[in-house]
């Protein structure tokens, strides 16, 4: 498979959950996932529950064309959304990130599940996916950390419709660590 060929918003899916396209109709059902204040607590953008605010935010996941939507199997229910960002064809590397789950699935395995999905489609094309993080995300950098991602630095981003930035610990994946670890 070439890396061309690498489809930022797939269908996926395993016994959990199912990943597929994020679409303008999807806003309802994912802002009321989205609306809980607490889901934002450790986020740089703590208010993203409010609708203006997670209106830029949905606005940034349409336009991005790599938004996907996971939604629980079970009870046919939003469970919250993630991302595919900056494909870079040259360094053969994929960003994953913006991700955000209701609460009532933390703690479970739907985020393990939701990012299994998206880094074993995306390492059928890519030799290293990165992560941003915010500095503050402790649960998210423990997330990452179970998946095997290493810490490699950190940076100042501008999240889209921001004006100011924000402190990022950044986290990679390799392909050839992904495969041997898995």
């Amino acid at each position: 498979m070439t890396l061309e060929s690498l489809t930022l918003q797939p269908h996926l899916e395993d016994d959990l959950i199912t990943l597929r396209p994020l679409k303008q109709e999807d806003f309802e059902s994912l802002y009321a996932v989205a609306s809980d204040p607490l889901v934002w607590e450790q986020h740089p953008n703590k208010d993203r529950y409010r609708r203006e605010v997670f209106e830029i935010f949905f606005k940034g996941a349409m336009e991005s064309k790599g938004a996907l939507l996971a939604i629980d199997k079970e009870s046919n229910k939003v469970v919250g959304c993630s991302r595919y960002y900056d494909l870079n064809i040259e360094d053969k590397s994929v960003f994953i990130g913006y991700t955000f789950l209701g609460r009532p699935y933390w703690g479970h395995t739907y985020n393990k599940s939701l990012k299994e999905l998206m880094i074993n489609h995306a390492f059928q094309f890519v030799s290293k996916i990165t992560f941003h993080i915010g500095a503050n995300n402790i649960r998210s950098q423990k997330a990452i950390g179970k998946l095997g991602a290493t810490h490699i630095g950190s940076k100042e981003m501008q999240y889209y419709g921001e004006a100011k930035s924000n402190l990022n610990f950044v986290y990679q994946i390799m392909r050839i660590d992904w495969i041997k670890n898995g």
